[in-house]
């Protein structure tokens, strides 16, 4: 069966990125949800996918900038008209002893991309290993030498790079850099690519996907996961092919 992400919880309707939207995804009956890290000023790990925090709360700057404290204070859930409490930005563990209460997977999205976040990957890791949900969590990102890093790091973390582009046999190249699967955007992922990768054993999750037509056609292909901002649209969708 296809599993159903919740693409930084269930942001459809709420603010992405928060503990309202990770919680609202596992009620709606997602399989799992994807969320963003980076680091503050004082090396915390917190969830935003953005390197500012201009978009999705009611700050200015860059993330890097903020102390855990400062950036506690902001509201993340400012945009969303059905937010009646503010909605403050979650900490990795938060995030982390909230799974303890449920079975959901994790796909923690690495943005270090822009910022070399320096230590990024050492802290995750060992937040994941820490509260023991090494078999739960899947480390992606755009930076696979970052990707390289952790599956050298965490072999037991099963590890995907992120791409949009048509890259040449990417199950090879996944494989290459020891990752077990690999997250595309949809468009990129035909339906031969999915069955190719699939029998070399590699998993595929693409992202984003929204529309029905799209989701009608991965569910057919049988991919690993789809990435959605709309679990509870997936889930109507996925039950034709149960």
């Amino acid at each position: 069966m296809t599993l159903i992400f919740a693409h930084r919880g269930y942001s459809a309707i709420y603010p992405e990125n928060t503990m309202k939207a990770f919680k609202e995804a596992e009620m709606s009956g997602a399989d799992g949800i994807e969320l963003d890290v980076q680091l503050t000023k004082d090396g915390e790990v917190v969830v935003i996918h953005d390197e500012k925090v201009d978009r999705t709360t009611n700050g200015k700057g860059f993330v890097k900038d903020f102390t855990f404290n400062e950036i506690r204070k902001l509201d993340a859930g400012f945009q969303k008209k059905t937010m009646m409490k503010k909605e403050p930005i979650p900490s990795l563990i938060e995030i982390m002893e909230w799974m303890k209460t449920n079975q959901l997977i994790c796909n923690i999205e690495l943005k270090n991309g822009v910022f070399p976040y320096a230590g990024m990957e050492e802290k995750v890791i060992s937040l994941v290993r820490s509260y023991d949900m090494t078999s739960r969590v899947i480390l992606s990102s755009f930076n696979h030498n970052s990707i390289v890093n952790c599956y050298r790091m965490a072999p037991e973390i099963e590890t995907a790079p992120l791409f949009s582009e048509n890259l040449y046999m990417p199950w090879v190249y996944a494989r290459s850099i020891g990752a077990k699967g690999m997250h595309p955007k949809y468009k990129v992922a035909s339906n031969k690519f999915i069955q190719l990768s699939l029998d070399y054993g590699i998993s595929v999750r693409p992202y984003t996907v929204n529309k029905e037509q799209d989701m009608h056609r991965l569910f057919a292909a049988g991919c690993s996961a789809i990435i959605t901002d709309d679990p509870v649209k997936a889930l109507r969708v996925r039950k034709q092919y149960e």
